[in-house]
């Protein structure tokens, strides 16, 4: 074996790596530093350290906090994400394991549908969404988990629908003889197999539903009361353009610490997730 040879391979790769990881953190790097300077020196020299002329201490928290409504967005970001993650893995789950053990023209015809709904762009249906979401009364917490489920649910039946054909009937079929019943069979049975899964589903969906903005403006807009933290954060724009950007970095970063305190927590599951859907497939 060439040592040297895998030795310099080794570098290279964990040069490569280094490189990535500062190019990913530079921009949560930037935004952390610009939020402690005032206003009126980020635009001059925004990849500048603050200094005792530009530093502001927490000058920015608080005047976007004051301004913004900042808790209640928070409320009402982790009320919609929470739920919306719940509904689309339960109901998703569901829908994967009956469209893969049910056969017929019907449940093939479903799954493609959903499969379909991963490559529509959301802007082709981003006006249709807003009139139905308009007539059906659904600009509340409880109609954006319902739309969140409708535009969740393609991606998370695919993930669930290839586990599930993964797992061998035999399995099942002990269980019936064992005395379940379907719904016993799927909760007890199924759905233990399909943690991982459900898991790295949870966790895609959730920094998807954290972060959105185009679809809670669109349907909750900024006159209402139940504006999320992404809607809350661009309402620091103002109307002829001007922006506050000491105070929208600040927000910046109070949005963006739930979500990488998540991440780091639940990363893990995500390569437990995969590498059992790649031993099962």
């Amino acid at each position: 074996m060439n040592t040297k040879g895998s030795k310099a391979g080794r570098i290279i790769i964990t040069v490569f790596l280094s490189l990535l990881v500062i190019v990913f953190l530079f921009p949560i790097f930037f935004i952390a530093l610009n939020s402690f300077k005032g206003k009126f020196f980020i635009s001059d020299n925004p990849f500048a350290l603050p200094t005792s002329e530009t530093f502001s201490g927490v000058t920015n928290y608080v005047t976007g906090l004051g301004l913004t409504g900042f808790a209640s967005a928070v409320g009402w970001s982790f009320f919609i994400t929470i739920a919306s993650v719940i509904v689309i893995v339960f109901f998703s789950a569901m829908t994967a394991y009956f469209i893969t053990r049910v056969k017929s023209r019907w449940t093939s015809a479903l799954y493609y549908m959903f499969v379909f709904s991963m490559i529509v762009p959301f802007q082709m249906v981003m006006f249709p969404t807003v009139k139905i979401a308009d007539i059906l009364h659904l600009s509340n917490p409880l109609g954006m988990v319902l739309l969140y489920l409708g535009f969740g649910s393609g991606l998370s039946v695919f993930l669930f629908a290839g586990f599930v054909k993964a797992i061998p009937l035999e399995i099942e079929e002990a269980a019936y003889i064992d005395g379940c019943n379907p719904l016993q069979n799927y909760f007890h049975v199924v759905m233990p197999i399909l943690k991982p899964t459900a898991i790295t589903v949870a966790i895609l969906n959730t920094m998807w539903v954290w972060n959105d903005y185009l679809l809670p403006y669109l349907v909750i807009g900024l006159s209402t009361k139940y504006k999320t933290i992404p809607v809350v954060i661009q309402m620091l724009v103002g109307s002829n353009g001007n922006r506050d950007m000491g105070a929208m970095m600040a927000m910046l970063v109070l949005a963006i610490v739930p979500i990488i305190v998540f991440y780091l927590f639940a990363q893990k599951y995500i390569i437990e997730g995969v590498v059992a859907g790649a031993v099962k497939g």
